[in-house]
């Protein structure tokens, strides 16, 4: 295996393995994601553990996808996903340090498109 299919596998694991806990963790109904949720959109406990257990479901899904065969487009929607739920943290008051301690939720799906897109175009 050379160095690039190694590293291709090691952003795909983390990719996956963010996802997978994540959505895990959703699917539990994680306590604070749900006061989150109710927070920023303003919808009962009901709803926003239906809302929570599709992300999850979603998130989970997402990650099986970029290990069995990566889709450009669901990476960038990871990368976004990822920006997105590490963004909720400051806008909830936890705290900016949180947001940058979670650089990588976006950073790993976000090197795995350009790891692809660069391949393709030859460089």
């Amino acid at each position: 295996m050379n160095n690039d299919r190694k590293m291709e596998w090691l952003l795909r694991i983390g990719v996956a393995g963010e996802f997978i806990g994540h959505g895990m963790l959703a699917i539990e109904g994680k306590k604070d994601w749900l006061g989150w949720i109710s927070q920023m959109i303003h919808v009962d406990t009901p709803t926003a553990t239906t809302l929570l257990l599709l992300i999850g479901i979603a998130d989970v899904i997402m990650a099986l996808i970029v290990l069995v065969r990566p889709i450009k487009p669901l990476l960038l929607w990871m990368a976004f996903w990822g920006f997105w739920t590490a963004l909720v943290r400051p806008l909830v008051g936890i705290g900016w340090l949180d947001f940058i301690e979670r650089s990588a939720n976006w950073a790993a799906p976000l090197a795995l498109y350009y790891f692809y897109r660069g391949r393709k175009s030859g460089k």
